[in-house]
C-alpha cells in the first residue's frame, strides 16, 4: 500500500496538493482541454477553499480559467465581435467604455462580480463623477451585453447587471424629475448616517437644523450666534449670506437683507436644534476652531470650516453628495444582493427646506404658520408645497377609511 503524503503539520494531502518549501501550497489540476494549471494558497485551508470553487465551477459547467479573466478582456473580445451596428453607435460605445468602465469596473475578474458590485458601480458613477440617467443607461446596456457574453461562455452562470439598473433607479428614486422633498425614511437614513459616521458627524447639526428649521441656504451659513436663542427658543432671520462666483472679480461673499418683508422672521427651537446648536458650539471649542471672517460688518457665524470661514451652497451640496455616495455603499454591502432597498436620492440644500415643510404639512400644522416659518411672501408658494405634500398622505388616509368601511360592512353581517 502507498505510503500516504503528508504535509510538514502531519495532515494528509490530497490528490494534486503540494506543499512547497516556503511552507505554501500548491494544487495541480488539468483542464478539459488538457492543460495543465495551478493554484496557490498560503495555507492548506484556503488552497481546499479553492479547491472547492474549482470542483463547484465544474458542476456548473464554469470555465477553470474564470479567475483570471478580467470584464475588460470580455469588453476586447465583444468589441471584435459586435457587428451590425452603424459607425458612430459603435464608436460612442466604445467612447463610454474606455471613459467609465474600463480603468475602474473594467478591472474586476469576471468571476466574482456580484449584482451588488454593479449597484455600487452606478452609486459612483452617480455621486462621485456626476453622471445623469440617460449616460448611465447607454452603459448599463453595454455592460450588460458584455456580462451575457461571459455566460454564454460560461464564465458566469448569471448575468449580475439584469434589472441592475431598474432597481437602482426604484431604491434610490433616481429617475423621479420631480422629487425635492425627502421621505421619512430618506430622512432617517440620512441623519442616522451622518451621526453615527466619524469621518462626516461634524456635520450633523448643520443638516439637523436645516433638516428641522427650513431655513435657506444663505440665511443659515449666514447665521451669527448672537442670532440665535437658546434661553428664548427662537433664531431671528434678519440677514442672508450671498455667495459670488465671477470670471473677473473671483469669489467673494455679500450680506443681503432677506429679499422679501416676510424673509425676516422667527423660527422656533425645536428642544433636538438646540441640542444640534449645542453640539456645533462644542465640537468648534474641542477642534479649536473659530470664526475669523468678517463680511459687510458681520462675524461670529455659527457654522464655518477648520479655517473659520463661511461655508457656501457649492461646499454644503458636495457634502451631501460624499454622504449620500457612502451612505448608499454601506446600504448596497449590506443588502447582499436583495432588490427592495432604499436608497438614498440625488439632492441638494434646497431638498432639506422642502422636507422640513414637507413634514410640517403632514403633521397638520396651521398653513399660516407653515408660511410665516418657511418666509414666504406669497400663500400660493405654501400652497403649493402643501398640496404636494399632502398628496401621498391623502392616498394613505383613503387606504384606511376604506379598510374602515370593510371592516363595517364585515361587521354588521
Amino acid at each position: 500500500m502507498a505510503k500516504r503524503r503528508r504535509d510538514s503539520k502531519g495532515r494528509v494531502l490530497k490528490k494534486g496538493e503540494q506543499e512547497l518549501a516556503n511552507g505554501t501550497y500548491r494544487y495541480d489540476y488539468i483542464m478539459k482541454n488538457g492543460k495543465r494549471c495551478f493554484k496557490y494558497a498560503k495555507t492548506l485551508e484556503d488552497l481546499r477553499q479553492k479547491e472547492e470553487d474549482i470542483v463547484s465551477s465544474h458542476a456548473y459547467g464554469i470555465r477553470p480559467d474564470a479567475d483570471s479573466v478580467l470584464l475588460n478582456n470580455l469588453a476586447d473580445i465583444w468589441f471584435a465581435l459586435k457587428k451590425g451596428l452603424k459607425d458612430n453607435t459603435f464608436q460612442n460605445y466604445k467612447y463610454m467604455y474606455d471613459s467609465f468602465i474600463r480603468y475602474d469596473f473594467g478591472k474586476y475578474k469576471v468571476k466574482g462580480i456580484r449584482y451588488s458590485d454593479v449597484l455600487s458601480f452606478y452609486n459612483r458613477l452617480i455621486y462621485e463623477r456626476g453622471l445623469k440617467e440617460n449616460t448611465i443607461e447607454v452603459i448599463q446596456n453595454i455592460l450588460h451585453q458584455v456580462l451575457d457574453l461571459a455566460v454564454q461562455d460560461n464564465y458566469l452562470r448569471t448575468n449580475p447587471s439584469d434589472n441592475a439598473l431598474k432597481h437602482f433607479k426604484q431604491a434610490s428614486n433616481f429617475d423621479t424629475e420631480k422629487k425635492r422633498a425627502l421621505t421619512r425614511e430618506e430622512q432617517d437614513i440620512f441623519m442616522n448616517y451622518i451621526s453615527r459616521n466619524g469621518k462626516y458627524h461634524h456635520w450633523y447639526p448643520i443638516f439637523y437644523i436645516m433638516l428641522n428649521t427650513g431655513m435657506r441656504v444663505g440665511e443659515i451659513t449666514g447665521l451669527r450666534w448672537e442670532d440665535v436663542d437658546l434661553d428664548g427658543e427662537f433664531i431671528s432671520i434678519n440677514h442672508t449670506l450671498v455667495y459670488y462666483k465671477h470670471k473677473e472679480n473671483g469669489c467673494y461673499f455679500n450680506i443681503h437683507t432677506p429679499k422679501t418683508k416676510a424673509g425676516v422672521r422667527t423660527i422656533p427651537i425645536l428642544n433636538g436644534v438646540k441640542e444640534a446648536f449645542i453640539q456645533e458650539e462644542h465640537y468648534q471649542r474641542e477642534a479649536e476652531i473659530e470664526c475669523t471672517v468678517t463680511i459687510d460688518g458681520y462675524t461670529n457665524f455659527v457654522f464655518v470650516n477648520r479655517f473659520g470661514n463661511v461655508h457656501n451652497q457649492g461646499t454644503l451640496n458636495k457634502a451631501i453628495r460624499r454622504i449620500t455616495r457612502d451612505c448608499n455603499e454601506e446600504i448596497i454591502a449590506k443588502s447582499k444582493g436583495k432588490a427592495n432597498v432604499t436608497l438614498l436620492p440625488r439632492f441638494s440644500c434646497h431638498s432639506l427646506r422642502h422636507t422640513f415643510a414637507t413634514r410640517l404639512c403632514e403633521s397638520g400644522v396651521n398653513i399660516k404658520v407653515i408660511q410665516d416659518v418657511l418666509g414666504h411672501a406669497d400663500f400660493n408658494t405654501t400652497m403649493n408645497v402643501y398640496a404636494e405634500a399632502t398628496k401621498d398622505l391623502k392616498q394613505r388616509e383613503f387606504k384606511e377609511f376604506d379598510r374602515y368601511l370593510n371592516d363595517s360592512g364585515d361587521e354588521k353581517e
